[in-house]
């Protein structure tokens, strides 16, 4: 079900342009009335999406800046550095890649039912695109709020050689013009590439440079556990570990599908820390990230790195 929105009242615009007013008499800084809720002017910001669960995997809500410490280059980033701190479910951008390569020829009717299943759990504020690629990377779908698939999704036919990493270039590509903090690459593959350009550190790179998580989703799970699922496990696994996004080994079915659920879910329950960095020279060189959680009983998620800007 969906709520629908009510316009904010006098009272709340009142006090939303007195903020306003007072970030524009002191531009260098902006204070809601929590502590950790502080927002800085700053171009040149850090920004890591983090996702923190329970041991149940369930999403753990209500944590304050002060449970989290970063760390730059294995150096702690003091809070002072932190320029923004949100905890509310803000929008996403996400491009789904879908598999469409000979490989898959068993499993594209599962795999377009899955990216339905994602489709159908967008909140109204987010944005989904949907990429296609065999041999080449093609887009089927914009981004958009739609809840189906375009209907060229289903006179699709696997054929071709497999062009992951090209697919996740192209992918990080569109998605660096979207405005959304958040922004995701949901994949549904076997997982193994046959014919890119790009390499998977490539790929891998495009995402962390533009601070996308990848989920990656192991359709060849279907047929059990052979060298070459063992294989697509091993590379779609990588991509979601160094990314901060998320694995997912399913034979299909339910499981499958709530998947998929979860994921969208997730995506709408992350908390964003901007920070100035510690290292401020501008080498265009790959800076480590790490981020710590004051209690040992939750499971913390983000990206494992960054560029910094060059020139």
């Amino acid at each position: 079900m969906v709520e629908t929105l009510k316009p904010p009242s006098h009272r709340a615009l009142t006090y939303f342009l007195a903020i306003l007013l007072a970030g524009l008499a002191c531009p260098g800084l902006i204070r809601s009335q929590q502590g950790d809720d502080v927002v800085r002017v700053n171009t040149d910001l850090v920004v890591l999406n983090i996702t923190v669960t329970d041991k149940a995997g369930q999403y753990v809500p209500s944590l304050r800046l002060s449970d989290f410490t970063i760390f730059e280059d294995g150096k702690e980033v003091s809070t002072q550095l932190v320029s923004s701190f949100s905890v509310h479910e803000s929008p996403f951008a996400a491009v789904v890649l879908l598999d469409t390569s000979g490989s898959m020829e068993s499993r594209l009717s599962l795999a377009r039912s899955a990216a339905i299943r994602f489709l159908d759990r967008l909140r109204e504020e987010d944005v989904a695109a949907v990429y296609k690629f065999d041999s080449k990377v093609e887009q089927v779908q914009e981004f958009s709020t739609s809840r189906d698939l375009a209907p060229m999704a289903y006179g699709v036919r696997a054929k071709g050689m497999t062009t992951l990493n090209d697919a996740i270039v192209d992918a990080a590509k569109a998605l660096s013009a979207r405005p959304e903090k958040r922004k995701a690459i949901i994949i549904l593959s076997d997982g193994i590439d046959t014919y890119s350009k790009a390499s998977s550190e490539k790929a891998v790179e495009s995402a962390l440079a533009i601070g996308a998580s990848i989920y990656a989703v192991d359709m060849s799970a279907a047929e059990g556990q052979g060298v070459h699922s063992q294989r697509s496990a091993a590379v779609l696994k990588s991509f979601a570990e160094k990314s901060g996004g998320r694995f997912v080994a399913t034979p299909g079915g339910p499981a499958l599908r709530d998947a998929f659920a979860s994921i969208a879910e997730e995506l709408g329950h992350q908390y964003t820390i901007a920070y100035r960095p510690l290292n401020s020279v501008r080498d265009g060189k790959w800076r480590k990230l790490d981020v710590k959680i004051s209690r040992s009983d939750l499971v913390v998620r983000t990206r494992k790195a960054y560029r910094a800007p060059k020139g």
